[in-house]
């Protein structure tokens, strides 16, 4: 049975977890709860493999491939099917997606064994690999949205998972509302490519605007409200706030959903719309630049951080910039590339981070951590790997993705300052995330031990736990290899495959940036020129600043934290960015709620129409009982009156119709 006439399987699977293990998982033991969970994840995996091998065997005039199993929903000419679609840039996802999503499930073995609820956690979990793999094979908006809708649903849950824990609670909340503000924009685009093109289907959408003249007024709002979206999706500025404050979830969660998959959806949505986005330059503009800026924002509010899950919570933010810089200056599979790469790394350092509090029964403190790299050398050695990745050390897969992205822009600034700057603040944020990321592994697993062995008993992870480490630790080194032959002047083997999807409908004498940036010279300065570049020199200068900080001079940090004091603080407490909203948008909401919509206009206008109508019905009651006395005399008065009224009413009415 091919699974390209049936794509709906690779959907069907999880969710049949997700509901079996939800309904009937509670009287499981943890062993039927793992076979279903994992199982159906796995099973998953292993359609989208078999949907790749016959993706190769497709005909280039059948790419995509577009599955419609039925109509979902009729308005007049709004048509929405339940369609999904195969492409190159449908492969890379899903692959992505349910490979790095078993691997985190198995892990979930070990790290949720003796958790409350964990059938319920599994369930979860498979309900979000539900949801993400419909975003990613959606063949029209409506179903992405359902998808992007559904991911968010699943990140609430999933971060308030420990829902007797209030801080938990309040990161679900302040997760789902933050993106919802992102949502309303994506929403309000969606609305709008209808009401400009009459459908909602990608390939019908790409051919026409392909084919036919759209104002770029109307594309660069459609695109900006899509971007809307994807700002609060995958964490950019200004909507960057929940992501932090989700490392409250259990560590699986956060390298699942906050790290290799959810919140690299806004950078597929972006690569996905292309055709819109490479005809709205304005629009491309600002993806780059908030792109860049959330690069380099973040990673500075990492420098300072003390919790090993928010200095990779912050690094995530701060990639995904890198992403959306990709997109914003036309390189759309540097941009896919460095997804990919990103969730092998990131992947695997939210696992290694997750093993770290294993070992140190549940300290995220790194200041009360050290010296234990001899003690769980797995851990270590396959967080450093990951560390070498993100940092962009060469060899590394982190060093191909990102070395595209940044030589791009650098391409892409000719003659544009805007760009250029953006290039700038990519090349610093490099800088800064290798400093930060190897602070990191310097204060977790050298120096002097800073925990008492007497009360935390260090030990390294079970095996389903530390296999899942080892083989993300494989493709974090060797992940990125496919474009490896770029370096020596040949051709980059990811971006070829992807190529389809960003030249079919691009507007004339657009290229992609990979092309631009082939050369044909001599394949040794070529490859010596890629290992000793500007974002090679940097990440190397801010390894060797932390090594010489945290390892060569351990007391520095503290002295230089007590001179810039000020300074410190200031991005030590984030920037104060969420004291800001708390006063300028949180509490002056929340008192406009209390005061006005509550105790103004439910309580005094709702509540007291209903309360006065009710007080009005009682008095008028308690006034018409009197008349039931029970005095004969006064029954045969109001007998009287009654007679004698209805009498004059006959009369008037005589008067009326003789007249």
């Amino acid at each position: 049975m091919p699974i390209l006439d049936h794509l709906w399987i690779i959907l069907a699977l999880p969710l049949a977890g997700a509901a079996i293990n939800g309904l009937l998982g509670k009287r499981w033991p943890q062993a039927i709860v793992n076979s279903v969970g994992i199982g159906s994840v796995t099973l998953a995996f292993l359609a989208v493999a078999e949907l790749v091998r016959e993706f190769w065997q497709l005909p280039a005039d059948q790419i995509p491939f577009v599955g419609n199993y039925f109509t979902w929903m009729v308005a007049g000419s709004f048509r929405v099917d339940f369609a999904l679609q195969v492409d190159q840039l449908t492969v890379v996802m899903p692959l992505v997606v349910s490979f790095v999503g078993t691997l985190i499930h198995i892990y979930s073995t070990g790290y949720m064994a003796h958790e409350g609820g964990y059938y319920r956690f599994f369930s979860y979990l498979n309900l979000f690999m539900f949801f993400m793999l419909t975003l990613v094979m959606a063949a029209n908006l409506v179903v992405m949205f359902v998808g992007w809708e559904g991911v968010g649903l699943c990140s609430y849950l999933l971060i308030g998972f420990w829902f007797l824990k209030k801080s938990a609670i309040d990161a679900g909340k302040k997760a789902f509302i933050t993106t919802r503000i992102g949502d309303f924009g994506f929403t309000v685009g969606v609305l709008l490519v209808f009401a400009t093109f009459g459908s909602i289907d990608f390939g019908t959408i790409f051919k026409s605007v392909a084919t036919n003249p759209i104002s770029e007024v109307t594309l660069t709002t459609i695109c900006i409200l899509l971007f809307t979206g994807a700002v609060g999706k995958s964490a950019q500025l200004p909507l960057y706030v929940w992501l932090p404050d989700a490392m409250e979830g259990p560590t699986p969660v956060s390298a699942l959903i906050h790290a290799a998959t959810m919140v690299t959806a806004g950078v597929y949505m972006v690569a996905r719309m292309n055709p819109l986005f490479s005809r709205a330059p304005i629009a491309m503009l600002i993806v780059a630049i908030v792109g860049a800026l959330t690069a380099f924002y973040s990673a500075t509010i990492g420098i300072c951080q003390t919790d090993i899950k928010k200095v990779l919570a912050y690094s995530t933010v701060s990639q995904l910039g890198y992403m959306f810089l990709a997109c914003g200056v036309g390189a759309y599979s540097a941009g896919i590339f460095h997804l990919m790469t990103h969730a092998f790394f990131k992947g695997l350092l939210f696992l290694a981070a997750g093993s770290v509090l294993h070992a140190m029964g549940g300290e995220q403190d790194m200041l009360k951590m050290g010296g234990l790299a001899k003690k769980i050398p797995v851990t270590f050695w396959t967080m450093f790997i990951a560390t070498l990745a993100i940092a962009g050390i060469p060899g590394f897969a982190g060093f191909f993705s990102k070395d595209e992205i940044l030589e791009a822009a650098r391409t892409a600034s000719s003659g544009n300052a805007a760009i250029l700057i953006c290039w700038l603040l990519g090349v610093a944020g490099a800088a800064i995330t290798s400093f930060y990321m190897f602070r990191l592994i310097f204060l977790t697993f050298f120096g002097a031990q800073r925990y008492d062995e007497h009360h935390v008993h260090v030990h390294e992870s079970p095996k389903n736990m530390t296999i899942p480490l080892m083989i993300l630790a494989f493709f974090a080194i060797f992940g990125g290899w496919f474009a490896a032959p770029h370096l020596i002047g040949g051709p980059d083997y990811f971006s070829k495959f992807l190529d389809p999807v960003f030249t079919a409908y691009a507007p004339p004498m657009a290229e992609p940036a990979h092309v631009l940036a082939e050369s044909s010279a001599n394949p040794g300065m070529e490859l010596l020129k890629a290992v000793t570049g500007v974002p090679v020199i940097v990440a190397v200068l801010g390894l060797l600043l932390a090594w010489w900080m945290y390892i060569k001079n351990p007391d520095l940090p503290k002295r230089l934290a007590q001179s810039m004091r000020g300074l410190y603080s200031l991005v030590f407490n984030k920037y104060y960015v969420d004291e800001i909203y708390a006063a300028l948008i949180v509490r002056p909401l929340l008192w406009i709620s209390k005061n006005v919509l509550w105790h103004g206009i439910d309580e005094g206008v709702i509540d007291g129409v209903v309360n006065g109508s009710a007080r009005v019905a009682r008095a008028s009651g308690s006034q018409l009982r009197e008349i039931q006395s029970g005095n004969t005399r006064s029954y045969a008065s109001w007998v009287l009156i009654g007679a004698v009224g209805f009498t004059v009413l006959l009369n008037a009415l005589y008067v009326k119709v003789v007249h």
